[in-house]
């Protein structure tokens, strides 16, 4: 047991136990002390518990992969692509070095696998296969890498591929991985991926593929379920990962450790503090159908307005809950077409009046323009309900 227990160490710098902290704001200040830039969220908030440097430009390396799964797992509930397609690696692909899983050129894998490839072993050949399969090329599939940071208001964010290989210009921070890693586990299907240990590929041939997790903390620190590591020289040992109790989840990045024991006890220092400090209380669920809203000159007269991800109010442990409301603020002007996921609104969460989170609101459905028949008829019914009046 004793050597067990002193593998682990090893392996986690030391941090093994969630600490009750005497002194939280002074624990604090010994957070991420080895590191070039570091942030703790809440993810379904966004709240920020600690942050050192978190805009700081810094080179991502392999936690790039964040923004290529996000890409992945959009395709994927947009069924653009699905999970038991296959797909091929083109002799580009096959060339790429650093991590791998080893794809020949012509090789056909299913999605699935490409996804284990990438979310485990961080795969620079399965990411550039995904990346040609989704969007033709490697090249604009970088291009919509790019819009999606600008989407989500990244702005200290630039890409230059899908993989995190050594680039020149090719950069973001601490601030702007964690808002990815927010986005990313929007997907519930993807922790399926980033959270196993290990797993194979081509186990009905002679090349069978041993993958095992480069995040260890999946293994070693309890909760832990992605996401993704990175190292290359210029940027050092990275991490953003996440971990899940008691109905909370909190996302941490560390960026530019000098060695993989001082960035997983980095990383374990900030889930401790967050977890031993903070609590959740979730409201809704991902897709939960808020408000039912009338469409103008739509082919159905109402839609249906859900939740974009789940919803939660953060609070501070062994203090009173305050009053908590939700109100949804329409966007001044919604028409036709409207498509099923477009941002119609956004959901404001309050404690005592105070506005501790927002959250967009979309569309649950198509919606087109209605035709000069469903007008008439709308039009016809709605006169048919209004009370007569006398004429004097």
């Amino acid at each position: 047991m004793k050597v067990v227990a002193t593998l682990l160490a090893i392996l986690l710098g030391g941090s093994l136990l969630v600490p009750t902290f005497a002194n939280a704001e002074e624990s604090k200040t010994k957070i991420a002390e080895n590191s070039s830039s570091a942030i703790l969220i809440e993810r379904d908030t966004g709240a920020v518990l600690f942050e050192k440097d978190s805009d700081k430009k810094l080179p991502p390396a392999s936690m790039t992969k964040i923004m290529t799964m996000i890409l992945i797992m959009e395709a994927i509930e947009s069924g653009k692509i699905n999970l038991d397609q296959k797909i091929r690696t083109s002799e580009y692909a096959a060339s790429m070095g650093g991590s791998q899983i080893f794809l020949e050129a012509g090789e056909e894998m299913t999605a699935n696998d490409m996804l284990k490839g990438i979310a485990i072993a961080s795969g620079n050949d399965a990411s550039v296969a995904m990346a040609e399969a989704i969007s033709g090329s490697e090249e604009e599939f970088v291009n919509e890498m790019n819009e999606k940071a600008s989407e989500m208001g990244l702005k200290h964010t630039h890409f230059v591929n899908p993989t995190g290989l050594p680039a020149k210009n090719h950069y973001s921070t601490a601030n702007d991985m964690a808002l990815m890693a927010k986005e990313l586990l929007k997907y519930e299907l993807i922790t399926k991926y980033t959270g196993l240990y290990e797993d194979y590929l081509r186990q009905d041939s002679d090349k069978k593929f041993w993958l095992v997790n480069t995040n260890k903390l999946v293994k070693f620190y309890p909760g832990v379920d992605g996401l993704k590591t990175g190292f290359t020289r210029e940027a050092k040992y990275c991490l953003t990962a996440t971990a899940k109790r008691d109905d909370m989840r909190v996302v941490a990045v560390v960026m530019g450790a000098p060695t993989p024991k001082v960035r997983n006890a980095e990383i374990s220092k900030l889930f401790d503090y967050a977890f031993s400090q903070y609590k959740t209380q979730k409201l809704f669920d991902r897709h939960h159908t808020v408000k039912k809203v009338e469409v103008n000159k739509g082919d159905q007269s109402l839609m249906d307005v859900i939740t974009s991800e789940r919803v939660s109010v953060l609070l501070k442990k062994g203090q009173e809950n305050g009053d908590i409301t939700t109100s949804i603020k329409m966007n001044d002007s919604i028409e036709t077409p409207i498509k099923k996921g477009d941002e119609v609104g956004v959901l404001s969460v309050k404690i005592d009046g105070n506005v501790t989170a927002t959250s967009p609101v979309l569309s649950s459905e198509n919606i087109n323009p209605a035709s000069w028949w469903q007008l008439m008829k709308r039009t016809a019914s709605q006169f048919a309900k209004t009370p007569s009046q006398n004429v004097r």
